[in-house]
């Protein structure tokens, strides 16, 4: 039997009926869609939004116009927001339930009011307090994305007094589209709303556990959420509870020195151990999904807590206890005793006395604030990705998806000490005015037992340094001796990555190489359009090869489709690559694979760029399987894959992968094979 969790939380928490996640979900060959398809509205009520919608899009077709050049059109997204849920819902039928027609007509009505204000050059939702919604366009892909603001009523009579910020991310919500949100988040406050303290509501890119673009959503929406808000920046805190417990843990492991506290409830923290305990599966992973699983598998960052306080909540009666019990063991290891907090006899919920206790410790902490500059730092991370706790930063890894940790410790007033593992280029960053070390003396660092003489301490009273080690010896260096073409942070991969920052794909236009190869890569060019549609929220900008300009180029990933003589752009700089087309086959090493039913996706600096990714063949890597369950939306493939067409597509993979590996850190292929 299908096992359901047919429990309507409070709120938000899961805004519709959790189907599934359970044995039947587990089947490859039945994949339901996600979102699930709609239900019919009448003709009549189509008619009506459809005009609504136009309407509204012909207002804010007018404004920008208007107030091209003007600062009031940086608060277009504020009503573009009210556009787009209801006209995505008209377009791709994403009703899913008959109240939603009066919700889209208040949201066309409220649209309208807005544009009618904006017009006027005033903006009376960024001064009003209670609940608001707004919007901001993303650099990923130009799309406009809503989030909500409880915004509290000390505001409104100390505006520029800089308050405490909650982050609250929502539960899975498989019907949580744009239209559903907004009212959502019009309704109700939340779980948590402390006084005198903003709570920021992350849309989150819908449904992935703010994984991937979903995690720069929330930078995203705090760099918008700063314009118009007083914020005090020592004093962020983030929250949720299921899906949005897993989305808590992730950030709080990977920007732990960003958050004054973190209270994750539920979800899960891991990927293999969840999917046994609540999915009843057995995962069986290529070697390098393995290795991925390091990406957001927040056990493997239990040390980065030691910089900020956690406490957990799990109900004692719930499945999703597992993920607490998991950041206990990864804690415990670290020598740290996490707080869980469990609420007797509660399912998958909160209780009041467990709330008030959540309540109790956060605001204690919030109150104190986080730690500007600790004197000691323990750090690990896996990935350049996430490359940076307080003053230490580190640059270069010695091989990536192999733990690498960083013990620094502030001596006195002189010395700094660091012990390190697989890390080959280090960066410190004291800001002005918290650098507790002498000015008057040149500090003392000590690199894993070796001598380093130090840069001055500023009179401001920071001070930057950058060491590298060459041949096991660290010494300071200028950024202008660095090696180019390495693997650094923003540029480090795998396929993945160029999708967390601005891209475009590429479409070919020349005849492939072989009919079998180009029908396979032009589907997956409209499977990765059609997919970051429905699981990104986003409508992606697709060129013609010929169009490509400079101008296209420049801050942007390229994502190109087909093979050297399909595709004009990948013909430039083909045979720079580390795995290509040759004339016995694709060559990946010393393999060779037949181009009549083989394709290469691969990720690397863009030869043209090279501060900018180029991919070839691939949008994000999990597919329609993975969207059953949030903890199976990891990466599927590292930094290059050989694809094998004679297995046909399906919902895991783009085909069989027959090979597949990392480039070195040079982005070169490793010497060992």
């Amino acid at each position: 039997m299908n096992r359901r969790l047919n429990m309507l939380l409070v709120g938000f928490l899961l805004p519709c009926l959790v189907a599934a996640d359970g044995p039947e979900d587990n089947r490859i060959e039945k994949v339901r869609p996600v979102p699930p398809p709609g239900i019919a509205i009448s003709e009549t009520d189509r008619a009506g939004l459809q005009m609504g919608a136009l309407g509204l899009r012909e207002e804010l077709d007018r404004l920008t116009d208007k107030l091209e050049g003007h600062p009031e059109a940086a608060l277009l997204p504020d009503v573009e927001i009210f556009h787009k849920a209801v006209d995505w819902a008209l377009r791709y039928d994403e009703f899913h339930a008959t109240n939603q027609v009066e919700i889209a007509r208040q949201l066309l009505e409220q649209g309208r009011e807005r544009a009618m204000w904006l017009g006027r050059g005033i903006a009376p939702w960024t001064r009003a307090t209670g609940l608001v919604v707004r919007g901001y366009r993303s650099k990923i892909d130009g799309s406009v994305q809503p989030y909500g603001m409880v915004v509290p009523e000390s505001f409104g009579v100390s505006p520029t007094v800089p308050h405490r910020l909650d982050f609250w991310f929502h539960g899975r919500g498989e019907k949580l589209t744009e239209l559903d949100f907004l009212n959502q988040r019009q309704k109700s406050a939340g779980e948590f709303a402390p006084p005198n303290a903003f709570v920021l509501h992350p849309y989150g890119r819908y449904c992935n556990a703010n994984k991937f673009a979903g995690e720069v959503d929330l930078f995203e929406a705090l760099d918008h959420a700063r314009r118009s808000y007083p914020i005090d920046e020592n004093r962020l805190v983030v929250r949720g509870f299921s899906m949005g417990g897993a989305a808590c843990w992730q950030f709080a492991v990977h920007f732990a020195d960003r958050w004054a506290a973190a209270a994750p409830g539920a979800g899960f923290s891991e990927t293999p151990e969840f999917l046994m305990v609540f999915q009843d599966e057995t995962l069986k992973p290529a070697w390098w999904e393995e290795k991925l699983w390091r990406w957001y598998n927040a056990t493997d960052y239990a040390l980065n807590l030691f910089h900020c306080p956690t406490v957990a909540y799990s109900g004692e009666n719930d499945r999703q206890i597992q993920a607490a019990r998991a950041m206990e063991r990864a804690l415990s290891a670290e020598g740290m005793a996490l707080v869980h907090v469990v609420g007797a006899g509660m399912g998958h919920k909160y209780d009041a006395a467990s709330k008030a206790e959540i309540d109790r410790r956060i605001d204690a902490i919030a109150a104190r604030g986080r730690e500007q500059l600790p004197r000691s730092v323990r750090f690990t991370t896996f990935t350049l990705r996430y490359n940076r706790m307080h003053w230490v930063e580190i640059e270069g890894l010695e091989q990536h998806w192999e733990r690498a940790r960083v013990d620094a410790d502030i001596l006195g007033d002189h010395s700094v000490s660091l012990r390190t593992t697989n890390v080959t280029h280090l960066k410190f960053e004291m800001p002005s005015g918290l650098c507790p070390l002498d000015p008057t003396r040149t500090p003392a660092v000590v690199i894993d037992g070796q001598k380093v003489s130090g840069a001055p301490v500023l009179s401001d009273r920071s001070w930057s340094d950058r060491f590298r080690k060459i041949d096991g010896k660290w010494r300071r260096y200028e950024p202008s001796e660095d090696v180019a073409g390495r693997k650094r942070p923003g540029l480090q991969g795998p396929i993945d990555d160029a999708f967390m920052d601005r891209f475009v794909i590429v479409r070919p236009t020349g005849e492939p190489m072989n009919e079998k190869v180009g029908a396979w890569a032009a589907a997956e060019l409209e499977h990765a359009v059609e997919h970051w549609r429905r699981q990104f929220r986003g409508e992606l900008r697709v060129v013609n090869d010929i169009d490509v300009t400079a101008e296209v180029m420049e801050g942007r990933h390229l994502v190109l489709f087909g093979d050297p003589r399909s595709n004009s752009v990948l013909k430039r700089f083909h045979d720079v690559l580390p795995v290509q087309w040759m004339p016995d086959g694709i060559a990946a090493g010393r393999q060779r694979f037949d181009v009549g039913h083989h394709a290469l996706v691969t990720i690397q600096l863009n030869p043209l760029n090279p501060k900018r990714y180029v991919v070839l063949n691939s949008g994000v890597t999990f597919r329609e399987y993975d969207y059953l369950n949030n903890a199976r939306q990891v990466p599927k493939l590292p930094d290059w894959a050989v694809v094998d067409l004679n297995v046909p597509v399906n919902a895991r993979a783009p085909g069989a992968v027959v090979a597949a590996g990392f480039y070195d850190e040079r982005w070169e292929w490793p010497k060992s094979n």
